[in-house]
């Protein structure tokens, strides 16, 4: 099955499986910081692939997306200070990757399909149809912040990472993030309700 018939999160592990084949490019000495890069590769995948999905990398090309974001935090995870949260410096590092694919693809930006829901025999289908029509509006929404509001909202309010981790993560100063904030929550709750 090609990379692009494959969608939602449950995609993940196959992308993951393929993009492990690949990564790293060139053959890297084993040693004791290698088993923890593959270990940090192997517990945060899933994270960094939905990420640059809400960041508005297409299926057909966040498999590469992934990919360039896991040979920049191999390149830089010698400077990687172990005593902060990783997740938030893996998606610092998806950030930037998801920016440069916007800028080269800039005319080509639409609104991603959200990921289709696995089927669920406790929930009804109507319920079913509700959530998915929930997370396709809140996706559109998403899709008019600007890359950076887009970036803080999605690493606070959908993944959890507190402010001043998206603030060393991006490398921009605390108050930028509570602005980036709040301005991309405003503008989120104005197009879920409808409002211009």
């Amino acid at each position: 099955m090609a990379a692009s018939d494959r969608d939602g999160p449950e995609a993940a592990p196959a992308i993951k499986e393929e993009v492990q084949s690949v990564a790293p490019l060139t053959p890297v000495p084993a040693g004791p910081d290698e088993a923890a890069f593959a270990a940090a590769y192997d517990a945060e995948f899933e994270a960094v692939w939905l990420y640059l999905r809400r960041l508005g990398v297409p299926e057909a090309d966040v498999e590469d997306a992934v990919h360039d974001v896991f040979v920049v935090a191999h390149r830089k995870y010698g400077a990687y200070d172990p005593s902060r949260p990783l997740r938030p410096w893996l998606l610092g590092i998806a950030f930037r990757v998801a920016a440069q694919w916007r800028r080269r693809h800039r005319l080509e930006v639409s609104v991603a399909d959200p990921e289709p829901e696995r089927a669920d025999d406790a929930r009804a289908p109507d319920e079913l149809v509700a959530r998915q029509q929930v997370r396709s509006r809140l996706q559109a929404a998403l899709s008019q912040l600007d890359i950076h509001q887009r970036a803080v909202v999605v690493m606070h309010d959908l993944n959890g990472v507190p402010v001043p981790e998206i603030a060393s993560a991006l490398d921009v100063p605390l108050n930028t993030v509570y602005s980036r904030l709040r301005l991309g929550r405003a503008k989120i709750t104005a197009a879920l309700r409808g409002e211009p």
